[in-house]
């Protein structure tokens, strides 16, 4: 049965192409806008996403579009889903065809250089009548295509906004969990990029299941510790949003930013492995966001500063492992025992 929201989704990426698709499955009237009117038009005559999300039928219903007011001018949803680098200027074209009452929600996980601006700050900055959110989780597109059991968060403070996401989203294969802290729930979602370069890096190098352990948990320890000083509850890292999105990205080949990191463990440059991917790999450039911004703070970031180290400085991987190692040990879990207390 049609629903009467209608909803849009600005991108054509491999993730906009698989909420779009749920979301039209789930009988929205849906619009999928990206830039390329040829790969729109193609997209509308094949019914799939051959350069995203290859083999996987997109609804019958959904509309493929580069007409921006087309997209937006009606839609009482709206998903932004485009990279942090065009984030802004996506938003920007698209406000001027924005009506009051559209629900707006980020589902990039980055963070805009200019000000160290997460993307719900700049929806707060340029859509003032609007209620806005954010979606994170442990989402990797291909296999959300392909129906595989996964789940996400929608944080926002509108509870109607998190109320029409998960009607909008939900569905047999697909869970939609609600938060009220938008600022962990999209802090978890970067932040986690870089680690998940790191996990690639020890992969690449055979350092055993034990290191990968011990990377994973503290990664999780240092993203919270700097999310924490930023102002986002510490509980939100326990879960999806948090550790269910740093496992997965850490653990699957099938995550943009673990196959960099997994490429500059074997030896490839930076720019021929970004180059391949054919897609943004955000940890390469939130490395640098979030190691100049921990530095600004006075907040202790070893991982991020070693990744930094490798991919900037050009520091042997080897180097900098131990280096890593011959660090002072500290606490476990530093919201349990303080630093201070185990130094």
């Amino acid at each position: 049965m049609e629903k009467s929201q209608k909803v849009t989704v600005l991108g054509g990426g491999s993730f906009g192409t698989a909420l779009a698709n749920i979301a039209a499955g789930n009988g929205y009237p849906t619009v999928l806008w990206m830039r390329d009117q040829e790969r729109a038009a193609e997209m509308s005559k094949t019914g799939e996403n051959a350069r995203y999300l290859p083999g996987v039928k997109l609804n019958e219903n959904l509309i493929c579009t580069s007409d921006m007011e087309e997209a937006v001018a009606n839609s009482d949803l709206v998903l932004v889903s485009v990279p942090s680098k065009s984030f802004g200027d996506v938003v920007r074209d698209a406000k001027q065809y924005a009506k009051p009452g559209q629900f707006w929600l980020s589902t990039t996980k980055g963070i805009d250089e200019k000000g160290f601006k997460l993307m719900s700050d700049i929806l707060r900055e340029e859509l003032t009548e609007q209620e806005i959110g954010v979606i994170s989780g442990p989402n990797l597109a291909k296999e959300i295509g392909q129906e595989s059991l996964a789940a996400t968060v929608v944080a926002s403070n509108s509870e109607p906004v998190r109320t029409l996401v998960q009607d909008v989203l939900s569905c047999r294969y697909f869970r939609v969990y609600a938060n009220v802290d938008m600022y962990g729930v999209e802090l978890g979602g970067a932040l986690k990029n870089i680690y998940a370069i790191i996990a690639g890096l020890a992969s690449a190098l055979e350092l055993g299941e034990n290191t990968k352990a011990m990377l994973i948990t503290r990664s999780l320890a240092e993203m919270s510790r700097f999310a924490v000083f930023m102002g986002a509850n510490p509980m939100t890292f326990l879960g999806l949003a948090g550790v269910g999105d740093l496992v997965v990205t850490c653990s699957s080949p099938l995550s943009r930013n673990y196959r960099v990191g997994f490429a500059l463990g074997k030896g490839e440059k930076l720019e021929d492995t970004v180059a391949a991917l054919g897609e943004v790999a955000e940890g390469v450039n939130t490395t640098r966001l979030v190691r100049d911004k921990s530095r600004e703070l006075g907040v202790e970031m070893p991982l991020v500063e070693g990744l930094y180290k490798i991919i900037y400085e050009h520091f042997p991987i080897k180097q900098v492992v131990s280096q890593l190692m011959l660090r002072e040990q500290n606490s476990d879990v530093e919201f349990v025992l303080p630093r201070s207390e185990a130094n």
